[in-house]
């Protein structure tokens, strides 16, 4: 016995980690100490009682270093004062990390392909298990409904701090939903997941410690919204607030003083007016001005916090106040620092993977490169695993497209339907998915749910060139000039421009689509651009034909309505009907008028959200949204495939993802915060 713990004294000390009175478990050893309420973690006094320990808590030896790196912070406090008194205890899957090093990773833009890496940091108010099943605590302690699911009431943990050292309180919370969220001068309109049926919740602190969400009608969605989303629910109001006129009658003078018209352009400057937290920094939003501003970023409760923020890249450090520590009382993250470069060109990206050039890349990777990254596993040091993907690559048609004629044709469900049936689904996945995908159709579910008659899963998915000629000929598409290719119905010559970014299709995918149609007489051709050409084109309303992937689970549709509500998703995803969106935004002031159909999927997506999962009437309404979703192929289903995940072998406490997917949000199931570098 006394050998044994002399070697886990020499093994503390060979890693820079200090020795402490609690065991070193690890999922892969758990040392026969008790599981906690929830998987892989634990509240402190549970993990306390569980392991007959007192946690002693050490920090990385260069926070000091690494916070005189965060423009705007103080001296560093005490790693007592730093760590909250109910700190989360992380059980890392098989070691006990070394702190320091730099995670290299590599997106494409500013805002393009970095929701992969921003995962990694990523935090709110609860995450998903990595079983991808249970919700549990992250930032909240705990939570709990009232029982028809119209009060969420949230318990925070007491002494959890701002990257900066403030107190981080349920005034934080309110804030961010009454202050910001709901502001008309930042957002034109509230998103849909604060809102439940279109109506606003209400937030109250009980103290500060507690904060609590009242809602006209049930949302039992909202959770699992928050495990999810990319969007928090909480922003630093010690900080934002002083720019707010609302929290600070004098926010217009300080703003003036440091050279803004006033102080909703200094929260601008900040927070953009988006919840995508990777947003621009002052430090590109406001070069000219990020001298005088208070901080380069605002505050976070993230893993890390940018630093550097350029046209072609970024840097963070470790934050200091972070609120997660490990079995043996250390703080997370034990990685000192992340480094981001951009790279827009996939071949780019992929030679750089290929020579180690990054630590971890699943975003943007199509099973297209899947070979030469499997070719270069030994040589570059690095694991390539293939999953299933939830989503899958789908192609829409604009159906508000500013061309009457064509908006006729796209409007047509003949039309669509022709073009799916065209697609020759099994040439398709042994070409461009090496034939270990399923030909399906869009439904809107994925996995489908119960309700969903099978039926759906592959309507309009055989191939029948024959029927899709037939039913071209019906919408009035011919060939009258005799060059091989139809027409539109008035004459006009139709050559679809299908615009692609690697980020959402693989080219050889668009490539092959395009073929299929032009055989049975609809000119198209393909182009590759960026992600952000490809979004600026999709929003203003440009794009004959959209091309990204979609498809979301249940969990995350019952708090969430944006698949089922034009445009169908948000800035970042695929879209199509803008006009349509444009019509119910302005109360029919402007835009095109939405069919029956579409009426009847926002009617039905809001009742269906504050049903009871599983109850009859919740079925009856889910099995009609996959009826008007499915059967006017607004989203013309392909191949549900799977991807590559690339991790460098050096990255530490990596496991095996449950799917290769941005539904969960990427890597924050996996709790990234626990990946140290032995190199």
């Amino acid at each position: 016995m006394k050998r044994s713990l002399i070697s886990i004294a020499v093994l503390y000390s060979a890693i820079g980690v200090a020795q402490a009175n609690c065991p070193a478990v690890t999922v892969a050893d758990p040392m026969g100490v008790a599981g906690g309420k929830y998987p892989q973690q634990y509240e402190l006094s549970e993990y306390e009682a569980a392991a007959d320990c007192k946690m002693e808590f050490s920090g990385n030896p260069d926070a000091e270093t690494l916070n005189g790196k965060i423009r705007g912070n103080g001296a560093l406090a005490p790693l007592n004062e730093r760590i909250p008194e109910e700190p989360l205890v992380m059980v890392p899957y098989e070691s006990v990390g070394k702190y320091g090093g730099t995670f290299d990773a590599l997106s494409n833009a500013t805002e393009a392909g970095t929701s992969d890496f921003l995962s990694t940091r990523h935090v709110n108010l609860v995450r998903y298990s990595d079983d991808l099943s249970t919700i549990v605590p992250n930032v909240a302690k705990s939570w709990e409904w009232n029982d028809d699911f119209t009060e969420l009431t949230f318990s925070l943990r007491k002494g959890h701090k701002w990257s900066d050292g403030a107190p981080f309180t349920a005034e934080d919370v309110k804030f961010w939903y009454d202050t910001i969220s709901m502001d008309p001068n930042i957002y034109e309109k509230p998103k849909d997941y604060v809102l439940v049926a279109g109506e606003r919740m209400t937030v109250d602190v009980l103290d500060p410690q507690t904060v609590r969400f009242t809602m006209p009608a049930p949302k039992p969605g909202f959770l699992a919204h928050l495990a999810t989303s990319f969007a928090q629910a909480f922003l630093p109001k010690h900080f934002l607030g002083q720019f707010h006129p609302d929290i600070n009658p004098d926010a217009d003078k300080l703003a003036a003083d440091l050279g803004f018209e006033n102080g909703y352009a200094v929260i601008k400057a900040y927070f953009g007016n988006s919840d995508w937290t990777d947003t621009p920094s002052p430090l590109l939003n406001s070069p000219d001005k990020v001298a005088n501003m208070p901080a380069d970023v605002y505050p976070t409760l993230e893993s890390f916090i940018t630093v550097s923020d350029t046209t072609e890249g970024r840097h963070y450090v470790a934050n200091p106040y972070f609120h997660v520590v490990d079995t043996v009382g250390n703080q997370m993250p034990y990685i000192n620092e992340q480094d981001e470069i951009y790279a827009n060109d996939n071949e780019v990206r992929i030679l750089k993977l290929v020579n180690g050039e990054a630590d971890y890349k699943a975003q943007s990777l199509q099973m297209e490169s899947a070979p030469i990254l499997l070719d270069g596993q030994e040589k570059g040091d690095y694991t390539i695993e293939i999953l299933p993907n939830i989503a899958m690559h789908t192609f829409s048609f604009n159906v508000t497209s500013e061309d009457p004629e064509k908006r006729k044709v796209f409007g047509d469900v003949r039309f669509r339907k022709a073009m799916s049936i065209a697609i020759n689904r099994d040439e398709l996945n042994e070409a461009a998915y090496f034939g270990v995908g399923v030909p399906a159709q869009y439904i809107g579910f994925s996995p489908a749910p119960e309700f969903v008659d099978p039926k759906w899963a592959d309507y309009a998915t055989e191939f029948d060139a024959d029927g899709a000629n037939s039913l071209l000929d019906e919408v009035g598409m011919k060939d009258t000039d005799g060059d091989g290719f139809r027409e539109l119905p008035n004459g006009d010559k139709l050559v679809l421009n299908i615009q692609f970014a690697t980020q959402g299709l693989p080219g050889k995918v668009g490539e092959m689509v395009a073929q299929f149609w032009s055989d049975v007489g609809v000119q198209s051709t393909v182009k590759e651009i960026t992600p952000d050409e490809y979004r600026s084109a999709q929003s203003s309303n440009q794009l004959d034909v959209g091309t990204w992937h979609k498809g979301q689970p249940l969990g995350i549709i019952l708090g969430n309505n944006e698949l089922w509500v034009p445009p169908f998703n948000n800035y970042f995803d695929h879209r199509t009907g803008m006009l349509w969106a444009e019509y119910i935004d302005s109360e029919g002031a402007t835009g095109v008028e939405p069919p029956a159909y579409v009426t009847q999927l926002i009617e039905d997506i809001n009742q269906f959200q504050t049903l009871p999962a599983g109850s009859d009437k919740s079925n009856e309404v889910g099995a009609r949204l996959v009826e008007n979703m499915t059967g006017n192929l607004l989203f013309i289903g392909t191949v549900k495939s799977q991807g590559p995940i690339y991790h460098r072998n050096a990255l530490k406490n990596f496991t095996t993802f449950k799917t290769n997917s941005y539904e969960y949000y990427r890597t924050y199931p996996y709790k990234a915060y626990q990946w140290w570098l032995d190199e």
